[in-house]
């Protein structure tokens, strides 16, 4: 009877025999050169009997399984573009897909690397800080870590973004304070200790970090023409974005307190409705709109907005990343769809439907 594994289309896992019996073999994808040498001494695969005592001590030695559990802190050992979301138990596939199991299987060390869906990653990443921490496992609180880690590192590197990974780590930081108070989290306190010693770090790191100006010969944003200027804060859908650009000179901020410019940032994120019920009069009798956006924020959910996303398919209850190149030109939909149409079953998943796919 062959071997099936949790999900019944996939190939199955791939098992090795040590002296306690066959155990699972879990693959590592960050370092190829360091992962080679971490499998070759774990299944000897140059010698013609590789399950012998003496190859298998890696195995029964607990201290040395420690160290390996410790090298191999990558991406939890997937690069699938695509998992089944399984809510129940059919004939064919046994169990359901948990939030840490769909975490560890897409393949987000690769999405942060894609601009467009880095602040999806990121806003992911803040949720599930912010209030399912707990419920991932153990070796998906690992990865998650482990991708926090490279989105920091990106951040540095690039001088991308830092104030949303600021806000990310604040909130992580205020979880795990809150969790180690309660005694409530799972595993060794000391590795949680350092995982928080490491966030306080990264947010030294951050708050000391100073953009370097591009230097060039080409124009900068302040030399663009007065109209040029007006239409790029008018494509800005963060508020801080325009009030940070507004106190390089005087010029910009005329042109952050433009309410023209507020009142469509308003009616981007909310509706007519939530306009009534929190109007804001100046002493001429004209709406301000800029204290309207600060004070609809506090009520209502900003309306979101991302280069890119997950996909649901409806028809195969599928999450996946969709390649939009490969779409294209091969006409992929980025998973193994049964539909007529593919492209009609899709759904954009936001980070906050992402977590909610895996609330039973």
């Amino acid at each position: 009877m062959p071997f099936l594994g949790q999900d019944w289309r996939s190939p199955g896992w791939t098992w090795i025999k040590t002296e306690d019996g066959w155990k699972r073999w879990e693959f590592c994808d960050e370092d190829p050169e360091e992962n080679d040498n971490i499998n070759l001494e774990l299944l000897n695969l140059n010698d013609q009997e590789p399950y012998t005592p003496e190859n298998c001590a890696f195995s029964a030695n607990k201290s040395e399984k420690e160290q390996f559990n410790n090298v191999a802190k990558s991406q939890y050992f997937y690069r699938d573009k695509w998992i089944y979301v399984q809510k129940g138990s059919t004939r064919e596939r046994h169990g359901y897909c948990t939030l840490g199991e769909a975490f560890n299987r897409l393949d987000f060390s690769s999405a942060i690397q894609d601009i467009r869906r880095f602040n999806y990653v990121v806003k992911l990443l803040q949720l599930i800080a912010k209030s399912q921490l707990t419920s991932l496992s153990g070796a998906a609180q690992k990865n998650y870590f482990n991708v926090l880690e490279k989105i920091v590192k990106k951040v540095l590197d690039d001088q991308y973004n830092p104030r949303l990974i600021r806000e990310l780590l604040h909130d992580l930081s205020s979880t795990l304070c809150m969790l180690l108070e309660r005694f409530i989290l799972v595993g060794s306190i000391n590795i949680w200790i350092c995982r928080l010693e490491a966030i306080l770090s990264w947010q030294e790191q951050l708050m000391n970090l100073q953009i370097n100006p591009q230097l060039g010969n080409g124009l900068n944003f302040c030399d663009m023409p007065l109209h040029m200027q007006n239409n790029i804060f008018h494509r800005f859908s963060d508020a801080w974005d325009i009030l940070n650009l507004g106190q390089l000179n005087r010029t910009l901020h005329v042109l952050s307190e433009d309410r023209h410019l507020w009142k469509t940032l308003c009616t981007y994120h909310f509706t007519e409705k939530m306009f009534r019920q929190h109007l804001i009069l100046t002493e001429k009798g004209l709406v301000d709109w800029k204290q309207m956006f600060f004070r609809l924020q506090k009520f209502y959910p900003k309306r979101e907005q991302y280069g890119d996303t997950l996909h649901f398919c409806r028809h195969c209850s599928i999450l996946f990343w969709k390649d939009c190149q490969l779409a294209l030109i091969f006409k992929d939909s980025g998973h193994p769809c049964t539909a007529n149409d593919p492209s009609s079953c899709l759904t954009p998943v936001s980070p906050q439907h992402f977590i909610d796919l895996f609330q039973f």
